[in-house]
């Protein structure tokens, strides 16, 4: 991490962007199998471009998925509804390249071992409510309430496209301004000033007042605060018309921002024997309740695992020298007091049940819905108890 004083930024961006589109189908294709049959096993790709949708992966279950109302019903929700935004629901053409996971791996999960080799991270601090970086958070509720004010036609003329970037000025290691604010909105034609082909500045303040204000707290804005709106001046063209989208592309917008190290592994349309995602919601839970139980103001874990083995090759603490505690301690008390085999984390987090589409837009952490176990605080007060 920089030093005590800087400046640092996260992204996010809405369900309609075309990596969040893909994201989602995935998802919604292992809910639907999960859904009537919990020991199905997933790994499901989406690929979208102008008019097509292209899903793939290997998918071995009893279930029956009807692919095409699935990810027709889908892109509806998400409101490509309307021809002039360059996809639509009713016209995209939809490939379905699914086939069977390999019987090299199934052998060795079904026997209860990890889904794959790979690394996974947790991390979490006491910056914000959700014990997550303020630049990130930030940057989600901005795209959720962008993506509010479309659905309650509050700005009847933006489209489902859209993202978003907060730049936060951190002094002695705590968030203390919001320097910059980057809102990307698609819109339709009707808000464009035509003779200098972009959007209108009483646009920009409207967005500003209907988007940004609610969301970002006056106490952190100032007169140095910069706040970037629609800045290469219109964003008619958007969603797969514009760019092509695939499943997992979005890993620091998914996670927390770049704040934290990352694996490399992707989450959506995998199911919990991948330990790309389900290992990653245990380092969540594991350092969501270091944080919460007051042992230390931040925490980052590391756990690696073998494929077809079930306990992880090793587990690695650092919590930034906010803790009186030792990593090696908390190490420690991880090993005592949580289950990381796969089975076991499947168990504890309740993860064979269909709620991964919620996940699969406006981040993975820093929830407050049901379905997200991995943010309960309820081993904190047990953590507490080991020091």
């Amino acid at each position: 991490m920089p030093s005590k004083s800087f400046l640092f930024s996260s992204e996010s961006v809405t369900e309609g962007h075309p990596d969040k589109i893909c994201d989602q189908i995935s998802d919604a294709v292992l809910d639907e199998v999960l859904g009537h049959d919990p020991q199905g096993r997933v790994a499901c790709e989406t690929f979208v471009t102008v008019g097509l949708v292209v899903v793939g992966g290997e998918i071995t279950t009893t279930a029956y998925v009807d692919l095409n109302d699935l990810v027709r019903s889908l892109i509806r929700d998400i409101g490509y509804t309307n021809p002039s935004f360059g996809f639509h629901y009713q016209t995209c053409a939809i490939l379905n390249a699914i086939g069977s996971q390999s019987p090299d791996i199934r052998q060795g999960v079904d026997s209860g071992g990890a889904g794959d080799q790979g690394l996974m991270t947790g991390y979490a601090c006491s910056e914000t409510e959700e014990l997550m970086p303020m630049p990130i958070m930030l940057a989600h509720k901005l795209c959720r309430r962008l993506t509010e004010t479309r659905t309650n036609k509050i700005l009847g003329y933006l489209g489902p496209d859209g993202k978003s970037q907060v730049t936060v000025e951190y002094v002695d290691g705590k968030p203390m301004k919001v320097r910059a604010v980057v809102l990307s909105c698609q819109h339709t034609e009707e808000i464009l000033d035509y003779v200098k082909t972009c959007i209108t500045e009483e646009s920009r303040e409207e967005i500003k007042r209907a988007v940004i204000d609610p969301v970002i707290p006056a106490s952190m804005c100032d007169k140095n605060t910069k706040y970037y709106i629609n800045p290469t001046g219109k964003f008619v063209v958007g969603g797969p018309q514009s760019d092509t989208g695939m499943t997992g592309r979005k890993i620091i917008v998914d996670t927390y921002g770049g704040m934290a190290t990352h694996g490399g592994g992707a989450f959506s349309g995998k199911d919990p024997t991948k330990v790309d995602r389900s290992a990653a919601y245990m380092a969540r839970y594991i350092a969501k309740n270091i944080v919460a139980s007051g042992v230390a103001n931040k925490c980052t874990i590391q756990l690696a695992y073998a494929i077809g083995v079930a306990e992880p090759v090793s587990i690695a603490i650092w919590t930034d020298n906010t803790s009186k505690y030792s990593d090696e301690k908390l190490v420690e008390v991880v090993k005592k007091k949580f289950d990381l085999t796969p089975r076991g984390i499947i168990r504890t987090l309740d993860l064979l049940k269909p709620k991964y589409r919620k996940t699969a837009a406006y981040g993975h952490f820093g929830r407050t819905e049901d379905e997200f176990t991995w943010e309960k605080t309820d081993r904190a007060k047990d953590i507490a108890k080991e020091f």
